[in-house]
C-alpha cells in the first residue's frame, strides 16, 4: 500500500500536469473535449451530414477569432511567404483537375489571381459559380478586391484568398495547427446538444442578427441589416458558449481534414482526423479539403453553410475572397 506521503506526490504531480495542459494560451480558448452527436440530426441537413454520430475529442486551444490580415501580414513580414494566389499557376499540376482533353489556355490566362465575388447585373440569371466569382488576375490576400484595392483599414478584417497550404504554413509558423472537422465542429457547438446553429436553434437573421451572412435577395441584392457587405471585423457578432467568434458566418475556415462525400458512415469515433484521400462524389478527379462555418455570402436560400453541422469542400490550391480559417493547439 502506498504511503500518505506518496500519494501526496501523485495528486500533486496530476494536479501540476492538469495546469499544464490548461495553461493560458494568449488569444485562444480552451476546449475540455468530450463525447458528441457530429453531423445533421434533423430535416435540413444535406446529404454528406448524415448518418449523425457519436465522435469524441480530446481537450484542445482553438483561436478564439479568425485570423487577421493584420496576423498574417506578421506572419509574410517574418518569413518572406508568397501564397498560392501570388503565384503564377502550373498548368501540370493544374491539368490534373480538368477533363482530360481541356486545352491548355494562353499565358495570359495563366497568372497570379484568385476569384473574387460579384454580383449578377441581370436579376433573372440563373445562380451558378460561374455567374458570382469571377477570376481576377492579382487578387490575393494583400488585394482582396483586385488590383488596386489594399488592406488600410482592414486590419482586423479576417484574411481571405487563403489556400489550404497557406493556411497550414501559418499555422505552423505560428506553432500551431488547422483543426480537424470533429474539433472545428465540437468548437462551434460551445457546449450545446444537437443545436441547429452554434448559438441555438433561433434563426439567424431574426431580430437580432447573431452573424454575418447575407440578407436579402442572394445574390442580387444586400439589405445590409448588419451593416456589412462583405467581411466583418473579426469580434463584431456575439460569441459562442465557449467564447469564439465567426464560428456561423464571416469566411468559410479550412479544417486539416481530406473531405469524403460518405466518409460519416464509417469513419473513426475517436478523434477523427478525417479520410486517407480526398473523395468528392460529385467531382471525383478532384481530391478537396474540408472547410466549414459558412460566410457572409451564405443565405438560406444558396447554401445554409452557416448550420454548425454543414460542410463545405474544395481543392486545397483553392483561394477566394470569402474563405480563412483560424487554428488549434494540442493540449501539453
Amino acid at each position: 500500500m502506498r504511503s500518505f506521503r506518496a500519494l501526496q506526490v501523485i495528486a500533486l504531480t496530476a494536479a501540476l500536469a492538469a495546469c499544464t495542459k490548461v495553461r493560458e494560451q494568449p488569444g485562444m480558448k480552451w476546449i475540455p473535449g468530450g463525447t458528441f452527436r457530429m453531423g445533421a440530426n434533423a430535416a435540413g441537413g444535406f446529404e454528406d451530414e448524415f448518418p449523425a454520430h457519436d465522435v469524441t475529442v480530446d481537450g484542445f486551444w482553438i483561436d478564439a477569432h479568425e485570423v487577421t490580415n493584420a496576423e498574417f501580414r506578421d506572419f509574410v513580414e517574418a518569413t518572406g511567404y508568397v501564397t498560392i494566389a501570388e503565384r503564377k499557376p502550373d498548368w501540370e499540376e493544374l491539368k490534373q483537375q480538368l477533363p482530360e482533353d481541356t486545352p491548355r489556355p494562353p499565358d495570359s490566362v495563366l497568372v497570379p489571381g484568385s476569384l473574387v465575388f460579384q454580383s449578377p447585373a441581370d436579376s433573372t440569371e440563373d445562380v451558378y459559380v460561374g455567374a458570382i466569382w469571377k477570376w481576377t488576375p492579382g487578387a490575393s490576400w494583400q488585394h482582396p478586391e483586385g488590383p488596386g484595392s489594399n488592406l488600410d483599414g482592414k486590419e482586423l478584417l479576417p484574411v481571405v484568398h487563403v489556400a489550404w497550404a497557406d493556411a497550414a504554413a501559418y499555422a505552423a509558423w505560428a506553432g500551431k495547427r488547422l483543426p480537424t472537422e470533429a474539433e472545428w465542429e465540437f468548437a462551434a457547438r460551445g457546449g450545446l446538444e444537437e443545436q441547429v446553429y452554434c448559438w441555438g436553434n433561433d434563426p439567424p437573421d431574426g431580430n437580432a442578427i447573431k452573424a454575418n451572412i447575407w440578407q436579402g435577395n442572394f445574390p442580387f441584392q444586400h439589405n445590409h441589416r448588419d451593416a456589412f457587405a462583405g467581411a466583418a471585423p473579426v469580434q463584431s457578432f456575439p460569441p459562442n458558449g465557449y467564447g469564439l467568434y465567426d464560428m456561423s458566418g464571416n469566411v468559410w475556415e479550412w479544417c486539416a481534414d481530406w473531405y469524403g462525400s460518405n466518409y460519416y458512415a464509417g469513419g473513426e469515433r475517436n478523434n477523427p482526423k478525417g479520410p486517407e484521400a480526398g473523395f468528392d462524389a460529385a467531382e471525383p478527379q478532384v481530391a478537396k479539403r474540408v472547410l466549414r462555418g459558412g460566410s457572409y455570402l451564405c443565405h438560406d436560400s444558396y447554401c445554409k453553410g452557416y448550420r454548425v453541422s454543414a460542410r463545405m469542400k474544395s481543392s486545397p490550391d483553392t483561394s477566394l475572397g470569402h474563405t480563412g480559417f483560424r487554428c488549434v493547439r494540442s493540449a501539453e
